[in-house]
């Protein structure tokens, strides 16, 4: 297999360059093959270099996963942050937090499947990342619900996975489809139930706007 992106393989990099390529390459794999099946050997096909120049940068499969994980799940939490933070409507907060998700699938690389569809959730490290991503968005999300509505944290937490699951289940779907309808489109859909189910719960000294389109 040719390389990605490196013809001449032992060829001079800068080192950020060079992790950067070597993880990009292990995400093919990973997501092509799934963790298990994906080797080693492989991964420095795919990148042009040798074995050993792999091993300089990572010093195992397990640590190339960790990386890639930790830079997609930032990502994903930086989406949803800035969906937050884009307006102080609460409407437009929950259609722009669901949007965010119809993004993160949309990105080339399939990155997402990394995060929603791991093989390797056995893995105590991994575990605790896909964990910990899962809580800062749908904390991110219950904190502007908690502030805005007046209910309790626990409440507003309850509420803020319902979203953030309704949105990223919704968009692997609509991916899985083969994107059929348009993402805005589609991410307007779910927002629509997003809405109309949040809406419920207004500002204080709001009455609720469940029913608004």
């Amino acid at each position: 297999m040719a390389g990605n992106g490196d013809p001449q393989r032992g060829q001079r990099m800068p080192r950020s360059a060079r992790r950067a390529q070597l993880l990009e390459s292990a995400q093919s794999a990973f997501v092509e093959l799934g963790y298990h099946a994906a080797a080693m050997d492989d991964i420095a096909e795919r990148a042009g270099v040798s074995k050993p120049v792999l091993y300089q940068h990572f010093p195992g499969k397990l640590e190339l996963y960790l990386a890639l994980l930790d830079r997609h799940c930032e990502s994903l939490v930086q989406l949803v942050r800035e969906a937050l933070s884009l307006t102080s409507d609460n409407k437009e907060r929950v259609y722009s937090t669901v949007g965010a998700y119809f993004d993160f699938v949309a990105q080339d690389g399939a990155a997402f499947r990394l995060i929603f569809e791991s093989d390797l959730t056995n893995e105590s490290a991994v575990r605790m990342r896909l964990d910990n991503v899962g809580f800062t968005c749908a904390e991110a999300v219950a904190d502007v619900i908690a502030a805005d509505a007046g209910i309790d944290d626990d409440s507003a937490m309850l509420l803020a996975v319902s979203l953030t699951g309704l949105a990223q289940t919704a968009a692997r779907h609509w991916l899985a489809q083969g994107a059929a309808l348009p993402q805005a489109q589609a991410a307007k859909i779910a927002g629509d139930l997003a809405w109309r189910g949040i809406g419920g719960f207004p500002r204080v000294g709001e009455s609720g706007s469940g029913a608004a389109g």
